[in-house]
């Protein structure tokens, strides 16, 4: 599957607004039939397009009332010196989202806390402590104006 038609976008585009809708509300909302409907959704699963399914959580109703933006910078930048790094972040549930970054820093992470002295804790305990990280630089969310939109389509179809 190399491409994409008007059907695979509409199936993808009305999967991100509500991922729980049944095969037949789907089918419904982009014009198929149920079984063409579900072949599609499942060759966009296999081709990857579709990568998983996952209920968002108000963090705030959660008791995770921090959400903190750190630049991690390594020490070194040796292969296998990104790796242990790369897994050690993996592995820490606080830590919701990292990339890569170009200019300052190598990693920028998304963290979430229960409460500034848990950031605290985490970030001097934890952060601080993972092999090769030289240096933290921390920023902390003041409100949310936007999260967990779903990525546009619009540069895929035809024109």
């Amino acid at each position: 599957m190399d491409t994409l038609d008007k059907f695979d976008l509409a199936i993808l585009r009305e999967l991100q607004a509500d991922a729980r809708l049944t095969n037949a509300e789907l089918a419904q909302r982009v014009g198929l039939s149920a079984a063409p409907c579900w072949r599609r959704v499942r060759a966009l699963e296999t081709a990857g397009f579709i990568v998983g399914y996952r209920a968002e959580l108000n963090r705030q109703k959660i008791g995770l009332g921090v959400l903190a933006f750190v630049r991690l910078d390594a020490e070194r930048n040796s292969g296998d010196a990104m790796r242990q790094l790369e897994e050690a972040v993996r592995q820490l549930p606080e830590v919701t989202s990292c990339h890569y970054i170009s200019g300052t820093g190598t990693f920028e992470l998304q963290v979430v806390a229960p409460d500034l002295d848990s950031f605290s804790r985490f970030a001097l305990h934890r952060l601080a402590n993972l092999p090769f990280v030289k240096d933290l630089h921390t920023s902390f969310s003041l409100g949310e104006v936007k999260s967990g939109g779903a990525l546009p389509l619009g540069h895929l179809q035809p024109r």
